[in-house]
Formats: structure tokens, C-alpha cells, sequence
């Protein structure tokens, strides 16, 4: 500064001003940057966000997914009862074919031919009985008269027994020959859907036995059969007596079917028994469900994933995977208060579903459970909650099924997406 001084002096008198006023400019300049510095980091940071949903109380479905095969409700057997050789097929492979439907047509000539002699029989014998009713007529005033002697009046009435009961025998083998002759048209015993014919047009059929000629199956409503563990079976039975669960409906549980490219049939349908027997072997119990299929997208044989809704649980809701912590001490969620404090709170967790938790109970409606925003618990003491909704592809929490299908979530505002589990920040 003595330099700076001395050098100033021996400039004029303006210059002097000048530097003077520049000078004290850097020394304001200097005493604002010390003032206006940050504060520590840290102090007075905001609290942390976090998604959470707010509990609502409802009837939840509990829904059991288990492996089963499908089945035609009816299968029929085309078989051909008349032998001959087959002239015709009267239907397309693969089509819809009604009860009574003539399918095949087999050579009629013989049939024919029969049914007309049996005819000729049953002429002859009603011409024999007309002769002897005559008679018998005529011989009854005579034998009262004594002019004819009892022997001949009862013979003459036993001749015309016998021309009845040949005539009743004719009528019988006309009835015969006609059905053999309606045996050669052959008929759908059921409607359904007919599959490839067995045989083709020249083939000799029912030469000894009666020959497959096609299968009719019945597949709207079609059949699934499935397994589910015995002891489950007794579990739910259990609760059901007790009061604890509910049943699904009074029509039988309902049954949602996932097809194998993971897509859900549009009809729901209903559990119709379950089978007496364990399989020794297993374990497993059979079920059998029928389920309407229209328009015969479901084939039988193949094989699908069922969604049974065999009861209903009162005052629980699903949440998220993400949002319970599952450990040998218990389960347990984060629950966030009004004022923004937060703590673990145990809880009752029932069957998984749809990537989702079944809370039987542990929580009370109106109560916050935090979703997301685990990983920034660390050294906070409250946070602020913002509604949390699921990502893209992710169930999102619900309160109970209404109707079969799942509740709105309890705040439907996007919120931050849920990124890592409750079990990782804890």
C-alpha cells in the first residue's frame, strides 16, 4: 500500500480521485461475496417426498392360481350300427353340427329290400286275421243255435288269436326292418363341433362291430380340470366354517382362465365340485370348473392357468410387494402419520396375487402406507407424502375387489415410481 501511495501522489489530482473511488468499490465488492455465502449443507433442507397410499378397508377376492386342462363338456362318438358301405359324408370337418344331423349315408339297398318284406309279411298276416275273425263271427251264433258243435266254435276262435299275434309279430318286424333302414343314415347324437371323418366314402363299415366314423364334442361351455392341495382345501374350509372368510358366491367360486400367451379369457365361470378322493400319490384334490366359450376359442386339451376366487376376505386391501417387509420376525409396513413422522407397523398378510400382498390386517382406514422413497429415509425425521401411483405394467395397490374387478387406487396422482423395497432401506 506505501508503494501504491507513493506512485498515486506524483499522478494529477483527477487521476487520484478516480483510483480512490475504484478502490473502495473492491472493498464493498469483497465485504458482499463474505456475506452472501451458502449456508452448511444440510441446514434447512426440505423433507424428503415419498409415494405412499392411503388405506382403504374393503372385501378383498382371495384368488388361487393353479395349472389345469381343458375338456369338452360332451363328447359323442359317431359309430355306424348298420354294415355296408359307406356312399356319402354329409357334413365338412370341423364344423358346427346339430343333434339329429345326418352325417353319413351308408348303401340301403339290403335294408331296403327287408323292411319291404316285413311289409308283405304284415299284409298277409292282417289278411289271415280277416279271414278268421270272420269265421269266429259266424260260428258264434251257430254254436249258441247247437248247430255246430263247441269244438269247431273254439277252434275257429283260436284261429283268430293266432292271426293276431301273427300280425303283431309282422307289425314288429316291419318296426325292425325300419330301424336298420334309419340306421343307415347316421346322425349326430349331440350338437357340438364334428372332427375329421374315420373313414371315407367306399369303406365297408359295421361288419361285425359298430365302426368309429367321427367324434362330436360339446366344447361352449367347456370344462377345466385342475388340482389343488388337500391341505389348502382344508385350510379354507376351516375358515369359511369359523367366520373368518366368506364364500365367493352363492352360485359356486368364481374362475378366471390365463391362456398360455398370457392373455385372459373374456368370460369368467364357475366352480362345479370338488372331487371326494386324495390322490394318494400327490396329495392334490381334483376340480372342475365350467366356463362358457363362445364362438369355441377354447379347445379341449389344452392347457391354462386358473385364477379360483374360492372366498372373500372382509376389511383388508392389496398393496405393492415393495411396500411390506416379510422377515422371520414378522411382517411389517412403513406407515407415515399427519404430521409427517414415520414407523414400522406390523401387520397380517394373507395369499400373494397379481404381484400384490393381501393385508388382512394391522391397519386402519385413513392411514398412510409408504410406498416408495425408501432410500431417502437416512437421517430424516419426517417426511412429506405425496400420493403414489404404479409405474407402467405394475399392479398398483387396491382396496377390495367390487363386482370382480379391482378398485381404483386410493390416489390417483402420479407420484414418484417405486424403485427399491422396504426390506433394503430398513
Amino acid at each position: 500500500m506505501p508503494v501504491i501511495q507513493a506512485a498515486s501522489s506524483r499522478l494529477p489530482a483527477h487521476w487520484r480521485t478516480t483510483l480512490s473511488a475504484l478502490g473502495l468499490a473492491a472493498l464493498l465488492a469483497a465485504c458482499g461475496d463474505k456475506t452472501s455465502a451458502p449456508t452448511a449443507p444440510g441446514a434447512g433442507m426440505p423433507p424428503p417426498e415419498v409415494g405412499v397410499l392411503t388405506v382403504t378397508p374393503g372385501e378383498v377376492g382371495l384368488v388361487t392360481e393353479l395349472p389345469g386342462r381343458l375338456e369338452a363338456s360332451r363328447v359323442a362318438q359317431v359309430r355306424a350300427r348298420a354294415a355296408g358301405i359307406l356312399q356319402q359324408r354329409l357334413f365338412s370337418e370341423g364344423s358346427e353340427v346339430k343333434a339329429g344331423q345326418t352325417l353319413f349315408a351308408i348303401d340301403a339297398s339290403p335294408y331296403q329290400a327287408s323292411h319291404d318284406s316285413a311289409q308283405a309279411s304284415l299284409a298277409k298276416a292282417e289278411a289271415n286275421l280277416i279271414q278268421a275273425s270272420a269265421l269266429a263271427e259266424r260260428y258264434q251264433p251257430l254254436a249258441e243255435a247247437k248247430a255246430i258243435s263247441q269244438q269247431e266254435f273254439v277252434s275257429a276262435q283260436a284261429a283268430q288269436k293266432q292271426a293276431q299275434a301273427d300280425v303283431a309279430v309282422a307289425r314288429a318286424a316291419v318296426q325292425t326292418a325300419r330301424i336298420n333302414l334309419g340306421y343307415t343314415k347316421v346322425t349326430a347324437p349331440i350338437a357340438g363341433r364334428i372332427g375329421r371323418a374315420l373313414v371315407t366314402e367306399g369303406a365297408l363299415v359295421g361288419q361285425g362291430e359298430a365302426t368309429p366314423l367321427a367324434v362330436v364334442q360339446q366344447i361352449d361351455p367347456i370344462y377345466v380340470n385342475f388340482t389343488q392341495s388337500a391341505d389348502e382345501a382344508m385350510q379354507l374350509r376351516r375358515a369359511l366354517e369359523s367366520g373368518q372368510l366368506k364364500r365367493a358366491g352363492q352360485d359356486g367360486a368364481s374362475v378366471r382362465l390365463l391362456l398360455p400367451d398370457g392373455s385372459e379369457h373374456s368370460r369368467a365361470g364357475k366352480l362345479l365340485f370338488s372331487d371326494l378322493t386324495v390322490d394318494a400319490g400327490s396329495g392334490q384334490v381334483t376340480l372342475r370348473a365350467e366356463v362358457p366359450n363362445p364362438g369355441g376359442l377354447l379347445l379341449p386339451g389344452l392347457y391354462v392357468r386358473v385364477r379360483l376366487e374360492q372366498a372373500k376376505a372382509g376389511n383388508a386391501m392389496a398393496l405393492p410387494q415393495q411396500a411390506v417387509t416379510r422377515s422371520a420376525q414378522g411382517d411389517s409396513v412403513m406407515v407415515v402419520a399427519g404430521d409427517g413422522s414415520f414407523g414400522p407397523r406390523p401387520v397380517k398378510i394373507g395369499a400373494q396375487q397379481g404381484g400384490q400382498w393381501i393385508v388382512l390386517d394391522g391397519l386402519k382406514a385413513g392411514e398412510q402406507v409408504m410406498v416408495d422413497g425408501f432410500q431417502k429415509l437416512r437421517g430424516a425425521k419426517v417426511v412429506k407424502p405425496v400420493p403414489w401411483q404404479a409405474s407402467a405394467g405394475q399392479p398398483a395397490g387396491s382396496p377390495a375387489k367390487q363386482d370382480g374387478k379391482a378398485a381404483a387406487p386410493a390416489a390417483p396422482e402420479a407420484a414418484a415410481p417405486a424403485k427399491a423395497g422396504a426390506g433394503a432401506a430398513r
